[in-house]
Formats: structure tokens, C-alpha cells, sequence
């Protein structure tokens, strides 16, 4: 016999030689193959202890069935792998899990068996003692029997192996045997010894046995008593565990069923495929996209229904996804016309990360294509709309994002929860109350206390405890308010201090309803209370600040992004005339241009919004409507959530201040006109000869030679044009109009230089230009840079007095963060560079030092006020610009302004056409106090066929437009003339004119 836990041969050698002394002599006991059971209860290690306890209650009626007088109970199960033994589970071991807590579905067999288990092998002995011994030895009550290679046979239980033997003749011989051995009087004469023996043997075996039976048998009832009420806990346990696993299975097949329907009624298109692209399930939409039944789809390659030239782009996605996509492509479905959807797939892996498949969403987004197509057709229009109503656009979006602002913190409002609501009324130091009126019964949150000075969590107090909480000049006016809020039907709302026990005072805001029972009666009011004493503190020192405000002189008010002014101080009021209750509410083109354009702030609205802050110069109106220059800043305001609310502006008034640089710059034009005088009058005087000539010509004794006429003509209309030119040139230097910034480009101005430079300047002096053929514009004041460029000009000229070079170029340039820090005046950007270099006897450190100072000149007396350069530095900061100079001595200078440039194109000048156009017949105004003037401009005018009148002054201009104004269509004025200049005259003209367009050049 070998055991896994063995027992040795020599102990199992009597019990077989006593087993067949039985057999020979006196019992005839039953084999240990006949009583083995050949097909044992097998189990998996890797089955749950639920699986094993329900095989062993389904073996057991199969039992129960089969061999009804056996009655054998498979209270046990072997745990088999490969028909290798691995251990024994039996009810003992269903108990001892049971016992733990443990959850049967969860644990497997192989966690909880009995191993390893007590074994006997076939080979060793065939004799049911030695099973029998192994029993009683061991306490067991089964027992598993192998072969020789440890390999399963079956089992044998004690319960079958008592059964199977004859008890009746076992307890017989045994009787017979002890009457024999203690008899006395018997004397026994051994026949045969062994037969003695064996006889002995059996006697002292069965006493033992018998003993043993005894005592067994009267703790066996209790055991199975005991193991009959554990079975049928575990019974109960089990079968609710079979309740809970069939609801589980119901459950589940009842998702299932629900998530096929979802599946089958989806509003999309949904299909599966395998890894090759067939498919393998579809819903009902999916099939109605394609124009199919649903079964047809089924095996289909999916590639059919995508639209051939779609076709290469989904297989190239679908070998790149790793897990989800989604893109945009046309199918073609069965029937009908291809359409655009929108796709999107899943890749699906088995439980070792093999791609067994897709499943693919489909959405037919022809309507959204149709709309896009619609949306791009308006577009246009809506670009042009754009472009027309910048202004309002601008203000309407910022209303559009505070709607949009103001719809989701109400749609988030709705969606906050009691227990949100509750934690944000804490963090916001607002307490909640309850009054029932009715009862005079009072509530209030835990919070509401250190409101009042009281400790947390103190108890509401009675309207008079209350009351007496309320500084005392408030009691009246908060009983005032309950009283107002009920008898009106109105919401409560009061502002209160109460006093503290410290003696300190605090600002509470309170807020409620009341509510009324069905005859009308107040019955309750609910509200918030919520400390405001902080906020009091801030409108203090707001009040305070305000007050500040109000004693600048510069004009200080907020505006909002619907252009509504929202404060006004009384600088503003000093500036502009209007009183604060007159402005607050109102827009500020009703305010500022109620007469002029407001298109100037268009600008300054776009940079504030983008960078924060912006600065210049602004043309506006007071109440009077005077028109004055301000220097304007604004700065944007935000709000909590760092989003824009207001613009705040400052503005000085600096109408005087630009008079005055007007007049300073008129000044310097002039001393500059002064500088070039004799170079003008040697022109003009150059020009009159070859004029005066020819009409001697014409008029002398040569003027009946008409061979020349046309050759003198030409010569005095090119002269004259020439005259009139460099007249025209020196009038717009003399006259300027500053103050407006228009896109201009320099080179133009640079030729205008050039051209009268040459004309006025030494014939010594030889001009040269090397201007950027693509050179970037500027936006700036075209008489202010006119002016720049003629003071270098002019200070290059006087530097080389015996002649030179004089040299202007121009180019492009970007200068980077590197360049910057060279100047502290310099920007990261896009410039323009213009060079004005000369060759004459330069200057010396000392003097290149002090050249942009005031007054600073190195001329002699009368010759220079020393403002020049002083200027040109003004004017080029006001453009953003600044300039760098470099000189040596006798080597010359060279000056280098540098300016923003901006990326607008000038539109090319229209070449002068001085064609006159043959007249009909109309009537046009001559007005020149030079009659020779007048007398010239009729006699051309009527050789083209028009009728004219003269005037010579505004008087009798003025006097002969009344009478003849249906009849004049053009009014050629002279703008000096003596008693009423042509300014005037124009004015009262307009005044006068009929509804019918007429003209006054």
C-alpha cells in the first residue's frame, strides 16, 4: 500500500494476511475493486467553489436515480488536470469556506481544496481492511485510489465500504469466538495452529473494532445531526445564490436587449466589420443611408458603398489608425445619389491585443453641406456689410458676448444642485432665513450667527431678540421694509448695520419674498443675508477716489463697449460743458460728434481691445460746439473674469498747444521760404525772360513772320506752366495743413524736394537720389514731413557753401529686439529709412551733441533762429519715428530718419489734363479783382462755346448769383481778393444756392 502521506508495508502486511484468513476460514469479505467507484466526481482547479458545490448537488440526484438502494451522497469532488490528482473538496471544506465569508462565485477550487490528499495505491492491496484501517487511521471518509504512475483509478467512500460488508456474520463470529476464548471449562486443542491464529487475531481485531463502532456510533448521530443542519444552510445560502445568479443572467440579457435596440434604432448609421472590411452586423439606419435591406449588407465589403474617388484616402486611414478616427467622404449608396457623411470608426481587439475588426458610425450630413454652401454665398455679402459697419459691428459683439456671457451663467445656475447651492452660500458669507409669519416662529442657517456677532451655530432669535441686534437708526427703517415688502406684494431688500458685542458696526444686505396662503394672508418670507460690510468699505474709498477724480483738470470718464458713458468727472464737465446728469446713459457720438465724424475712434477701439492701452490725438466737440484737440488715453477695464467691461479714458485738452505749434511751424516754413528767396527770384526771373521775349516777337517787327507764332506760343505756355509750378510748390510749403494723418508715400515727397531744391538752390550744389523702387508707406502728416525733409535740405545746402554733393535715399528695414536696445526710441517692427547725406565741413563732437537743443545754432546772428533741428525731432517723435546722425569734420554729415511704415498702398496721381471740353451754351462766374485775368479766362472760355458773367470782388459776385442762379453752373473764384475774399464768398454762395447742384471752384 503507498499513501501520500504513507503508511509503511509492514503495518498493512497482517491486515492482509487477517483479510485472507477471513476469506479462507470464516467470512468471505468482498474485494476492494468491487466496492471502488470507477467514475469519482471530477472538477477543473480552475472552477469557482460555486461550480463544484452545484455539480455535487447535481451528481447526487443522478445518484439517487440511478441506484435508488445505495442512496450514495456526493458530498465530495477530486480536482483533476491531465488525470493528475491535484486534491479533494469535500463538504467539510464547503463549511470551512462558508465559514471564512468567503463569495463562492469568486474563489476558485483550486484556492480552498484539501491537498494533498490521502491516497492508496491498487497495486499494493486489493483487501478492503486496509482501506478500512486507512479510514480509521487518517479520519477520513473518502479515500482516492491511483496506479503506480499516480494516475486516478476512483474512490472509495467509508459509507459504501461499510455497506458492502456482512455485519450480521461479522458480529456472529465474534460472539462465537469470545464464548470460545473465555470459556474456562473449554480446553481447545488446537487442530491447526495457524487456524488458531488467525482465529485469535480476528477475535482481538473485531473486540477492538466492535469498540471503536460503539463509540462511534453514538457521536456519529450527533455529528449528522449537526452536518444535516449546516447542509441545509448551505442549501439555503445556495439556492439564494441561484436566485441572484438568474436575476444576473435576466439583468443581463435584459442589457443586452436594450443595447441592441439602442443599436438597431440609433439615429446614426452603424455597421461592424471584420479586419478585412466585410461586413458584419448593421443597424436599420445604416441600411436606409444605403438604400439596402439590412441581410444585404451582411458579408458585403463596405468598400463597395464608399465613393470610388474616396476610396484610396479611407484605406490609407483605416492602416494608420491605432484607435479612433474620424474624417469626412462620399458613399454611394445602392440606389439614389451619392452623399457626403461623416464617419467615424473603432478599431475592436480580442483579449490578446489582435485587431479582429472596426465598427463604423455613419451620419448623413447632406443638410450640413447644403447649409456651409449657403453660409459661404452670404459671406460676401456679409464681408461687405463688415467692412461698411465696422463701428457697430464692433459694439454689437462686444452686447453679443455679454449676452452669451450672461446665458451661460444663468444656464449654469440652473444646473447647480441643493448641496452646491448650499456650499456656495457658505463660501460667499450668505446666510439663509426662514420667518413664518402665522407662528411668528423664526429660522436661520448655522452661518447666520457671526453675522450678527453671535457664536456659530446659535439658535434664530424672536423678532424682538432680533430687532435689537439692528443698530439702532436702522430699526425703524428695516421694520419699514418688512412692513412695504408684505402690504405691497413687493421683494424685500434693505440695507442695515448691526452691532456687534465688541461695540463694532457691520453693513448686512437682506434679501427675501413673501409668500401668502390661499385667502391672501402672509403666511411666510424666505431670504439671504449676506455681509457687505467689505463692499461698503470699497464704495467708501471709490467715493473717496471720485472725489479725487473730480479735482484733476483732465476730462476722466468710463465708457462701455455699447458706447455709454458710465462715469463723468468733473474735469470732463469743465472741458466739454456737459454735466454729469446729462451724459451718464448717453452715447458718445450724441456727446463728442453730434456734427463730426467719429470714424477717428475706430482705430483706437481696435488697438485698446487688442494690447489694453492706447494714446493720440482726437478731434471732438464741446457742448457749444466748439471743435478742440485732445490728447486722449485709454485704458481697458475688465471684469472678475478677466473679460473686457469698460474702456477708461483721459482726456487734455491741447487745442492751444497745437495753435501755437502751427504757428511755430509756419514760422519755420517761412524763415525757409526766406532761405530759398534768392534762389526763386533768380527762377522766376529766368522763366519771365524767354516770355517776354517772345511777345516782344510777336509784337515787334518780326510778327508778320506767322512761320514762328506756334514755336513763341509753346514758349510761353511751357514758361508760364513752369511759373506756376514752382509758385504752387512754394504756396502749399507756405500755407500746410497739419493735424491729419493720411497713408502717403515719401518718395513722392522726396522728388517734390528734389524738383525745387534744383530750382532755388547753388548750381554748385549736385543733387543725387537712390530712392526704393518698392519703398513701404507711412501714415503721417504730409506738410509736417515736407517740412522735415526741406530743414535738411536746406541745413545740407548751408553746410557747403562752395558746393558739394547732396545725396537722398530710401529703403526698407526691419529692425529685431538686437537693434532696439541701440535706441531706446526704437520698436520691434517694419521701418522706412530716409538718408540725407552731404559733403560739407561736418561738425564736431561738441556741437553734434547739442544740434536737436532749442535755439541752438551755429549761424550767425539774423541768419537762424536755431529751432530747425528742434523741430524736426518733434515732428519725427509725433510719428513714432526717431533719427540718427553721424558727421566728421570736413567729411560732412549724414542725418537718418526712421519711420513705421504700414502696409497700405497710395493710389497713383491722375496725370493733369488741361484739355478744355467744348461747351453747350453754360453759364459760368468769373470772379478776379484782376481784370486782366478776368478779360484772358472770358475770351477762352467763350471760344469753347461758353456764355460768361464777371465780377470783380464777392460783392458783385454774391449780387449777380442771385439773379442769374438757375442759369449758372460753374463759379471760377479767386480766393484774395480785396472788401470780401473767396472763402466768404463760397460761404454765403452755399448758403444762398437752390436744391439744384451747382458748383463753386
Amino acid at each position: 500500500m503507498n499513501l501520500v502521506r504513507s503508511s509503511s508495508t509492514e503495518q498493512i502486511s497482517p491486515l492482509n494476511t487477517l483479510a485472507s484468513g477471513f476469506n479462507q476460514r470464516l467470512i468471505n469479505l468482498p474485494n476492494l475493486h468491487q466496492i471502488i467507484n470507477y467514475s469519482p466526481l471530477i472538477i477543473n482547479p480552475d472552477s469557482f467553489v460555486i461550480d463544484a458545490i452545484n455539480l455535487m448537488n447535481q451528481e447526487q440526484e443522478n445518484s439517487i436515480i440511478a441506484n435508488d438502494q445505495i442512496r450514495e451522497t456526493n458530498d465530495y469532488a477530486l480536482i483533476v488536470e491531465e488525470k493528475q490528482l491535484q486534491g479533494i473538496f469535500t463538504l467539510k471544506d464547503v463549511l470551512r469556506v462558508i465559514a471564512l465569508g468567503i463569495n463562492l462565485s469568486e474563489v476558485k477550487i483550486s484556492q480552498v481544496m484539501t491537498q494533498p490528499p490521502i491516497t492508496l495505491k491498487h497495486s499494493v492491496s486489493e483487501h478492503i481492511l486496509t482501506a478500512f484501517s486507512l479510514f480509521e487511521e487518517y479520519f477520513i471518509q473518502h479515500l482516492p485510489i491511483v496506479d503506480d504512475e499516480e494516475m486516478l483509478i476512483g474512490i472509495v467512500s467509508k459509507k459504501r465500504l461499510i455497506q458492502s460488508l456482512d455485519l450480521e456474520a461479522i458480529v456472529g463470529v465474534t460472539e462465537a469466538l469470545q464464548e470460545h476464548f473465555t470459556s474456562s471449562e473449554t480446553e481447545h486443542k488446537p487442530i491447526n495452529q495457524e487456524l488458531e491464529v488467525i482465529r485469535w487475531q480476528a477475535y482481538n481485531y473485531l473486540q477492538r473494532w466492535l469498540e471503536k463502532q460503539v463509540a462511534y456510533s453514538v457521536g456519529i448521530k450527533d455529528i449528522l445531526q449537526e452536518t444535516l443542519e449546516e447542509l441545509q444552510i448551505v442549501e439555503e445560502e445556495l439556492r439564494q445564490q441561484n436566485e441572484q445568479l438568474i436575476f444576473s443572467r435576466d439583468t443581463t440579457e435584459a442589457e443586452r436587449q436594450r443595447y441592441q435596440n439602442l443599436f438597431e434604432f440609433a439615429p446614426n448609421g452603424y455597421l461592424v466589420t471584420d479586419a478585412l472590411g466585410v461586413i458584419q452586423e448593421a443597424n436599420h439606419t445604416a441600411a436606409s443611408l444605403l438604400c439596402v435591406p439590412k441581410q444585404y449588407l451582411i458579408g458585403k465589403p463596405l468598400v463597395i458603398f464608399i465613393a470610388e474617388q474616396y476610396r484610396p484616402e479611407c484605406v490609407s486611414r483605416l492602416l494608420k489608425l491605432q484607435h479612433i478616427d474620424e474624417w469626412e467622404m462620399c458613399f454611394q449608396p445602392r440606389k439614389g445619389s451619392p452623399f457626403p457623411g461623416n464617419v467615424r470608426v473603432n478599431i475592436l481587439f480580442d483579449s490578446e491585443g489582435n485587431r479582429t475588426g472596426c465598427i463604423w458610425s455613419i451620419f448623413d450630413i447632406s443638410d450640413r453641406k447644403q447649409i456651409e454652401i449657403a453660409l459661404r454665398e452670404d459671406s460676401d455679402v456679409l464681408e461687405k456689410r463688415v467692412a461698411e459697419r465696422t463701428a457697430e459691428l464692433v459694439v454689437a459683439n462686444a452686447r453679443l458676448q455679454q449676452e452669451i456671457m450672461e446665458r451661460q451663467k444663468m444656464q449654469e445656475s440652473l444646473e447647480e444642485s441643493e448641496e452646491r447651492l448650499s456650499l456656495a452660500m457658505e463660501a460667499g458669507n450668505t446666510g439663509i432665513w426662514d420667518w413664518h409669519i402665522q407662528s411668528n416662529k423664526t429660522l436661520w442657517s448655522h452661518n447666520m450667527g457671526p453675522m450678527y456677532g453671535l457664536p456659530s451655530h446659535t439658535q434664530c432669535p424672536n423678532i424682538e431678540d432680533f430687532l435689537s441686534l439692528i443698530y439702532p437708526e436702522d430699526r425703524e427703517y428695516f421694520r419699514e421694509r418688512v412692513n412695504y415688502a408684505i402690504q405691497e406684494r413687493a421683494i424685500f431688500n434693505c440695507q442695515h448695520r448691526v452691532v456687534w458685542r465688541d461695540g463694532s458696526i457691520h453693513w448686512l444686505s437682506a434679501t427675501g419674498k413673501v409668500y401668502y396662503d390661499e385667502t391672501g394672508k402672509p403666511k411666510r418670507m424666505i431670504g439671504t443675508t449676506k455681509d457687505i460690510s467689505e463692499r461698503k468699505l470699497i464704495e467708501q474709498q471709490i467715493y473717496e477716489q471720485a472725489a479725487l477724480l473730480d479735482i484733476a483738470t483732465d476730462g476722466i470718464f468710463v465708457r462701455d463697449f455699447q458706447a455709454q458713458i458710465l462715469f463723468w468727472n468733473q474735469g470732463a464737465y469743465r472741458m466739454y460743458g456737459w454735466l454729469r446728469e446729462e451724459v451718464l446713459g448717453k452715447n458718445i457720438r450724441d456727446i463728442f460728434y453730434h456734427s463730426i465724424s467719429c470714424e477717428q475712434e475706430i482705430v483706437a477701439l481696435n488697438t485698446v481691445v487688442k494690447s489694453g492701452i492706447w494714446q493720440g490725438e482726437l478731434h471732438k466737440q464741446t457742448k457749444s460746439g466748439q471743435e478742440i484737440i485732445v490728447q486722449s488715453r485709454w485704458t481697458l477695464m475688465l471684469d472678475g473674469d478677466d473679460q473686457p467691461k469698460s474702456i477708461l479714458t483721459v482726456d487734455t485738452d491741447i487745442t492751444e498747444k497745437k495753435q501755437l505749434e502751427e504757428q511755430f511751424l509756419r514760422a519755420q516754413r517761412l524763415e525757409s521760404i526766406g532761405t530759398l528767396a534768392g534762389g526763386i527770384a533768380h527762377d522766376i526771373n529766368n522763366i519771365l525772360t524767354p516770355i517776354l521775349g517772345s511777345a516782344q516777337f510777336l509784337k515787334g517787327r518780326f510778327g508778320k513772320d506767322k512761320d514762328h507764332h506756334q514755336q513763341m506760343l509753346t514758349i510761353i505756355e511751357n514758361n508760364a506752366k513752369q511759373g506756376a509750378a514752382l509758385v504752387r510748390q512754394l504756396l502749399s510749403f507756405a500755407r500746410g495743413v497739419e493735424g491729419k494723418y493720411i497713408t502717403l508715400q515719401v518718395n513722392d515727397l522726396i522728388r517734390d524736394i528734389i524738383q525745387l531744391a534744383q530750382q532755388t538752390f547753388s548750381k554748385s550744389i549736385k543733387f543725387y537720389t537712390h530712392l526704393h523702387p518698392k519703398l513701404s508707406t507711412v501714415s503721417g502728416d504730409k506738410t509736417q514731413l515736407h517740412q522735415v525733409l526741406m530743414n535738411l535740405v536746406v541745413n545740407a545746402a548751408d553746410a557747403m557753401p562752395n558746393g558739394g554733393d547732396l545725396s537722398i535715399a530710401t529703403g526698407n528695414l526691419y529692425l529685431d529686439e538686437e537693434m532696439t536696445r541701440i535706441n531706446c526710441n526704437a520698436r520691434v517692427g517694419n521701418y522706412i529709412v530716409i538718408s540725407v547725406t552731404d559733403t560739407g565741413m561736418g561738425m564736431p563732437p561738441q556741437v553734434l551733441e547739442r544740434i536737436f537743443e532749442p535755439f541752438f545754432t551755429t549761424k550767425d546772428i539774423g541768419q537762424g533762429t536755431g529751432l530747425g533741428l528742434s523741430t524736426v525731432l518733434g515732428i519725427i517723435q509725433s510719428h513714432k519715428g526717431f533719427i540718427d546722425v553721424a558727421s566728421q569734420v570736413d567729411r560732412g554729415s549724414k542725418f537718418q530718419i526712421f519711420l513705421p511704415s504700414v502696409l497700405q498702398e497710395v493710389p497713383p496721381l491722375e496725370p493733369e489734363n488741361h484739355d478744355l471740353f467744348q461747351g453747350t451754351g453754360e453759364l459760368i462766374l468769373i470772379v478776379d479783382d484782376e481784370m486782366q485775368i478776368c478779360e484772358v479766362t472770358k475770351t477762352i472760355l467763350e471760344n469753347y462755346n461758353y456764355q460768361t458773367l464777371t465780377a470783380k470782388n464777392g460783392m458783385e459776385a454774391i449780387a449777380l448769383y442771385a439773379q442769374h442762379q438757375e442759369q449758372i453752373k460753374v463759379v471760377l473764384m479767386d480766393m484774395m481778393m480785396p472788401e470780401m475774399d473767396g472763402t466768404a464768398a463760397i460761404r454765403v454762395l452755399k448758403k444762398n444756392q437752390s436744391p439744384s447742384p451747382n458748383n463753386c471752384l
